[in-house]
């Protein structure tokens, strides 16, 4: 639902006027009736927070209706992302220094290039990053051979 309607059947819902809404909420009228009708295309967190607020309700049903990330939001995206890798995977990266998650996933994305025959593969979202090899040299381009080596602390 668009934050105009959003507005508009909640503000139906409550009874409410226009000119009521407006002044519980500090906003003109005006402001109000663009924002109903769907003529602003970005209104700021604090007009829809004193709106929730006279119209007394949780500010995330509008945030989310006006396109803005809210708590809840990233949450159910994170739960949503989390349940399809596994947990054991997710513990294991979490306890890496920020290095060596890097490395891994270069590590991953090379044996993942050998398995495909070294088709693009549609996920990769960023070009590799430039490797180190075991003398200090910045290589770019295609990753050469890697040498493990263990991380010195």
């Amino acid at each position: 639902m668009m934050l105009g309607d959003k507005i508009r059947q909640l503000r139906d819902e409550l009874r409410l006027t226009q000119g009521q809404l407006a002044i519980g909420s500090s906003v003109s009228q005006g402001y109000l009736s663009q924002l109903e009708n769907g003529e602003v295309k970005n209104p700021s967190a604090a007009v829809l927070l004193r709106v929730a607020q006279a119209m007394r309700i949780d500010a995330d049903e509008l945030f989310e209706a006006a396109g803005y990330p809210t708590v809840r939001m990233l949450r159910q995206i994170y739960q949503d992302y989390e349940s399809t890798v596994d947990a054991d995977l997710l513990r294991y990266l979490a306890n890496l220094p920020r290095d060596r998650q890097r490395r891994l996933l270069l590590i991953l994305q090379g044996m993942e290039q050998v398995i495909n025959g070294g088709r693009e593969n549609n996920h990769d979202p960023e070009p590799p990053l430039p490797l180190r090899t075991r003398r200090g040299e910045v290589s770019k381009g295609a990753a050469p051979p890697l040498e493990l080596t263990r991380a010195r602390r």
